[in-house]
């Protein structure tokens, strides 16, 4: 079988290597698996410009190298028709060269391979929307049309679509999906924290304004102000680390609260294993990895009710739904701290929920949509 991934996620050349963004390396290696050719449809850039970047690690028959573009400025909105002409293109082509074709979703290159896969209706297709699923949430119209395409039975044939958590009114092609991180030989029993004290807290992210780490800072602070034991630790880098930093600076929190920027996997899992409780107050999200992860190890969400984040909390039974009210969620989080064994039972629930999507269970659900 010949497997085709169309994406905006880019490859990054180095030397006569290619690296990817390591999660998504983790995952392609799985579908990689149960093909014996892969190509890729999407961009090459020449430096990593912050990502977290692994080497490929399996073989990679051809790359069909695509033009990234946006439309934030004229000049941008003229190149970027250009390269829609010149992408949809090459989609076609390499379309036209797989046997399986894989979209990776939302973003400019899948909408154009949404448009495209139209005419490939024999194809057997698969599409992972890989963003919030919700069709009510507001979100930019090009994410709203590929839902659209994709939904629409009369123009998408032969794909399966997956998405994160289970919604009302789906069509019979969309698929509930998940993402893992951790194997069924990786569990392992973690110590019990529920007695101890400071509570502690951990964010696991970019440092950017979508995840709103700035939030997490401002609630624990003001948690420290009512008396509460609290500490936190945020782990990952981006553009809010500097504003992060000179506030804590400012507030004297620097014993309390403190950035370690990215580490590696067994540091954070590490970390997780430790924490009492792990903050996520996103403006979007898909899957959120964070979270599915810190539940994996036993430590209570608070997170933002946003994509397929209710289901996965059980609307708060498995964790904390944040409101963004700071005031009612420092309530909320004082109610809870009070008592020690719900939050003990809470965390238990969480553990066996995610302990369900292990990369175990990931790898079987690829192999029956390759190997129907």
């Amino acid at each position: 079988m010949k497997l085709l991934v169309i994406s905006a996620a880019p490859f990054i050349k180095k030397g006569n290597d290619y690296y990817a963004y390591s999660p998504y390396v983790k995952e392609l290696a799985v579908w990689a698996n149960y093909a014996e050719e892969i190509a890729f449809t999407c961009p090459i850039w020449e430096e990593d410009n912050g990502l977290l970047i692994s080497k490929i690690s399996f073989a990679v028959t051809k790359i069909y190298e695509v033009k990234s573009f946006n439309v934030k400025t004229v000049k941008n909105s003229f190149l970027a028709l250009l390269y829609s002409f010149i992408n949809s293109f090459l989609i076609f082509k390499s379309m036209f060269w797989a046997d399986h074709i894989h979209l990776r979703c939302p973003g400019n290159i899948s909408l154009l391979g949404c448009i495209v896969q139209i005419f490939f209706p024999h194809k057997v297709k698969t599409a992972k929307y890989a963003g919030n699923w919700d069709l009510k949430s507001k979100q930019p119209i090009s994410y709203r049309l590929q839902k659209w395409i994709l939904r629409n039975t009369f123009l998408t044939k032969n794909m399966q679509v997956l998405v994160y958590g289970e919604w009302e009114n789906s069509t019979k092609n969309i698929k509930p999906f998940f993402t893992a991180s951790y194997y069924v030989s990786e569990i392992h029993p973690v110590a019990d924290r529920w007695e101890r004290r400071p509570w502690h807290v951990v964010f696991v992210g970019t440092l950017g304004a979508n995840k709103r780490p700035m939030y997490v800072v401002q609630l624990v602070a003001k948690l420290r102000e009512r008396g509460v034991p609290i500490t936190l630790a945020l782990y990952g880098h981006g553009a809010e680390h500097a504003r992060i930093t000179q506030f804590i600076q400012e507030q004297n929190l620097s014993e309390w609260i403190i950035c370690y920027g990215n580490q590696p996997r067994e540091v954070i899992q590490q970390a997780l294993c430790e924490a009492h409780f792990l903050c996520l107050p996103s403006q979007s999200e898909g899957w959120p990895k964070a979270v599915a992860e810190a539940m994996f190890w036993g430590a209570i969400p608070w997170a933002t009710p946003v994509s397929c984040v209710p289901q996965m909390l059980n609307k708060g039974q498995r964790g904390l739904i944040l409101t963004l009210d700071i005031n009612r969620d420092i309530d909320q989080i004082q109610q809870a701290c009070t008592d020690p064994k719900a939050l003990r039972q809470q965390s238990q629930l969480a553990m066996e929920w995610s302990r369900q999507y292990t990369l175990d269970a990931f790898e079987m659900a690829i192999r029956k949509l390759m190997q129907p």
